[in-house]
């Protein structure tokens, strides 16, 4: 078992192959190998100011190391602003282990992690997210308390796609409401960009609602198994960007809104579950200014599931979770308002305010 530690002045070396928004004064990326098990994992630690780093771990074939770090460099920093602006004691990280999910993870795998985990004493504490399941959670914390998102048998909060999910829709409704005067999504023509646990989870609010959903994903079968289990639309076409909807809604993996896409798409509102939908902050988040497409930023309103999950260290309950998600609806009333007021891209608008959080901490902690 072999970690490789790298500091923020080393890593600061390396970030311009990436580019922003990658590296951004990370505090610390660990580099896990273990021969014996397969596993190769990266976690990257963005900041404790505000608490342990807490950010799931996700499991992906990447077609090389470097695009997994860029990947853990971007969503490690996200966490940090999807903490903060929720109003979380908790700093941002996430893992990224290098495989197929479906065939190369193994329990000895799970547990060899959970051990690399343990190794940073707490600066790090992990949980779900793609190509993970609450019972690999389970394995995790079968040699580490560094885990949440076990299952609720367990004393976990157990899966947090489905609060993950509501927090989408109640931003999703915030949108709306600014967008087009009501939160009520009947009728509006909605496109779910992929339907794993929390995209299926947003499909189920969204019909229940009686929104017209389209749904797509490289999943045919999870398709016509969510299609007739809902009801609702698949989308057959190659560009789905330029399809006429009210919303637009990725939960897959980010960076669809980028050069190729951005004039393309035809939606009024983007609001969506996965991380880092702009490939570009700056660049894209002004285009879409421009074009007038309202933008719900996606490190606000897909917090549910960090809300969910730290619940488990905070030991609140079921009614709180729910508390702390629906008021996802109040804050990005708030942002867009901020926005609008200030001549802000609405992703900057809320950045500003996370930033300014962790900022006031650091010199809180200085003193």
């Amino acid at each position: 078992m072999i970690s490789d530690v790298i500091n923020s002045k080393d890593i600061q070396k390396i970030a311009p192959v990436f580019g922003q928004p990658s590296f951004d004064n990370h505090e610390q990326v660990v580099f896990c190998n273990d021969k014996d098990t397969g596993l190769k994992a990266i976690i990257g630690i963005h900041s404790t100011v505000l608490g342990p780093a807490l950010g799931g771990t996700r499991m992906w074939q990447y077609n090389s190391e470097w695009e997994a770090l860029n990947d853990v460099l971007r969503l490690s920093r996200g966490m940090s602003f999807k903490a903060a602006i929720t109003g979380l004691n908790l700093g941002g990280g996430k893992a990224v282990i290098i495989g197929d999910a479906k065939t190369q993870k193994t329990p000895e795998l799970m547990k060899r992690f959970g051990e690399f985990v343990h190794s940073l004493s707490g600066n790090y504490i992990t949980a779900e997210d793609v190509g993970m399941e609450t019972a690999d959670m389970d394995l995790v914390r079968e040699v580490t308390p560094y885990v949440t998102g076990i299952s609720e048998s367990k004393g976990g909060a157990g899966n947090p796609s489905p609060i993950t999910a509501y927090g989408v829709f109640m931003g999703m409704k915030a949108a709306a409401k600014y967008k087009f005067g009501s939160e009520v999504l009947e009728d509006k023509v909605v496109y779910v960009q992929g339907i794993g646990h929390v995209g299926e989870s947003l499909v189920e609010h969204l019909v229940d609602e009686g929104a017209n959903v389209f749904i797509a994903d490289i999943n045919e079968e999870r398709l016509d198994e969510v299609s007739k289990k809902y009801g609702v639309n698949i989308y057959n076409g190659d560009d789905i960007y330029s399809e006429e909807m009210d919303i637009y809604s990725p939960c897959a993996l980010g960076a669809t809104v980028n050069d190729e896409t951005i004039f393309k798409i035809n939606a009024k509102v983007i609001a969506g579950a996965a991380n880092n939908q702009l490939e570009n902050e700056q660049k894209h988040g002004k285009i879409l200014q421009e074009r007038n497409i309202a933008y719900a930023p996606d490190f606000l309103i897909n917090a549910g599931g960090i809300i969910n999950v730290y619940a488990e260290l905070e030991n609140y309950d079921r009614k709180e979770i729910m508390r702390k998600t629906e008021n996802i609806y109040n804050t990005t009333l708030e942002i867009f308002k901020k926005a609008n007021q200030s001549n802000l891209t609405t992703h900057h608008a809320a950045l500003a305010i996370a930033e300014q959080r962790i900022a006031t901490r650091k010199l809180e902690n200085s003193k």
